[in-house]
């Protein structure tokens, strides 16, 4: 189990904030019983399916799973328990939508499975979604018509604000009044959260429409936030 600085994973050697002998499935069954749901688990290569499995397993239909997910394999998740499946760079090619693909997705799964992860860069003081581990921009910019006509093929966006995510920085205010504004399905954000206030903030600024992704911050990632007060604060909130 780690935790890296997303925007390092097409180097050689990743920065890895955090790693652990704990497995995904310890972390899984902590989200059960403070029945969170919605976490990730996100297989970073290949290599990890079967512990992507074991985590499935102890929180059946509380997780989502990405990470080379394929028409060809994403039936075999949800049996395994997911609820979701989280896909980016399968229906980005070439930089544009394929949307043949994001057709047969829908059709193996249904839309009501589907997360859309819809990462982004900011480019030329506009937000593009990135694939690839991050590397590569499509042409796809993140504003109302894009969201619109994506939204049509998923039941959920799943947003990091990929120059800050694992950096501890604070959140991407702009990025998350632009997905408020203009997502018209549910939307997690993910990136930056460093304390409290941080998540005060997704909640003011999101309209108490968005969901957070909070990762290298938690002391349970080996960060300075307090888990069980971040999900006291979630549940508050109504963010969680």
């Amino acid at each position: 189990m780690k935790q890296i600085v997303g925007s390092t994973l097409a180097d050689e050697a990743p920065v890895t904030n955090f790693d652990t002998d704990r497995s995904a499935a310890w972390y899984a069954d902590l989200y059960r019983r403070d029945n969170l749901r919605g976490g990730h688990v996100i297989m970073l290569g290949p290599g990890n399916e079967e512990a992507a499995r074991q985590a499935l397993a102890v929180f059946p239909g509380g997780l989502q799973v990405g990470g080379g997910v394929t028409p060809a394999n994403a039936r075999q998740w949800l049996e395994a328990g997911a609820s979701h499946v989280i896909v980016s760079s399968h229906v980005f090619r070439e930089g544009k939508v394929d949307w043949d693909r994001v057709k047969e997705l829908v059709e193996t799964v249904s839309r009501r499975h589907l997360v859309l992860d819809l990462s982004c860069r900011k480019k030329e003081g506009r937000y593009y979604v990135v694939t690839d581990r991050w590397r590569n921009f499509t042409d796809v910019e993140i504003d109302s018509k894009n969201l619109l006509r994506l939204a049509s093929a998923a039941d959920e966006f799943l947003v990091h604000a990929t120059d800050i995510e694992g950096k501890l920085l604070g959140v991407d205010t702009e990025l998350i009044s632009l997905l408020a504004n203009e997502s018209p399905i549910p939307t997690t954000y993910a990136g930056g959260v460093r304390n409290l206030d941080d998540l005060r903030q997704v909640h003011t600024l999101g309209q108490g429409r968005l969901h957070v992704t909070v990762g290298s911050a938690l002391d349970i990632f080996g960060g300075p936030l307090d888990y069980r007060q971040v999900v006291a604060l979630c549940r508050r909130l109504g963010t969680s």
